[in-house]
């Protein structure tokens, strides 16, 4: 086979294919076209791939190396470990910043499912309350808009959070390849846009009833009231 590694990837590729099949067919050797791979390099990176596989091409296999390495559009990750608990009482953070304003309690994520098989919604609730079931109404709230809400009637319930480290392993740890074969099921799930690489849809995570109650009780009860004179 061959290795490109500049120009007109697609192109090339296609017109190596079609060099491949010309001797394949002038020599008489079967399936000699097919056997030769076509491997493409040349800082290969998402919207690459993208791109490529819009306008067509005849690359068996991509050589990708920084942005595999180092992501471009997230180079790092932000971790923050926000307290939601404190003695068996929920707590919450506040902040300016809307966004950054936590959670309270200890909670259970279930994911919803339309009678198209599709996700609706994950949902959250508190860890003392009735998981969601098939076919009955469950009230769905914005975490941070009050104004923003939906009656959801699943027809499938999917339990998301399963505890595994109580003070040791509970579980055996997946393999890479069990990993990965998750992550494609549970993508393969979601409706066509939200995955879409240009303004994909945002996937709904609600809060349930009680638990936003809870959220915003707590945050009127903590916020500080300013005085003004």
């Amino acid at each position: 086979g061959i290795r490109l590694d500049s120009g007109d990837l697609a192109y090339l590729s296609l017109e190596a294919r079609r060099m491949f099949e010309t001797v394949e067919e002038q020599y008489k050797v079967e399936g000699m076209a097919k056997a030769l791979k076509i491997v493409a390099s040349n800082d290969i990176g998402e919207d690459t791939l993208h791109s490529l596989n819009q306008q067509g091409h005849s690359i068996d296999t991509f050589g990708i190396g920084t942005h595999l390495v180092t992501c471009q559009n997230q180079p790092a990750l932000g971790c923050v470990y926000k307290l939601v608990e404190f003695d068996k009482k929920p707590r919450i953070k506040l902040s300016q910043e809307i966004k950054k304003v936590s959670v309270p309690g200890k909670k259970v994520l279930y994911r919803l499912y339309g009678k198209a098989g599709y996700p609706l919604v994950d949902l959250m609730q508190l860890e003392e309350e009735e998981a969601p079931k098939p076919a009955e109404r469950v009230m769905c709230r914005h975490p941070l808009d009050p104004t923003k809400r939906v009656v959801c009637v699943p027809a499938q319930v999917l339990k998301l959070h399963h505890i595994v480290w109580d003070g040791g392993p509970c579980q055996e740890n997946p393999t890479i390849s069990e990993v990965r074969s998750r992550a494609m099921k549970e993508l393969s799930e979601l409706r066509h846009d939200h995955v879409r690489h240009l303004n994909p849809t945002p996937y709904k995570v609600s809060l349930s009833e009680n638990l936003f109650k809870t959220m915003y009780d707590l945050w009127r009860e903590e916020a500080p009231i300013l005085e003004l004179t």
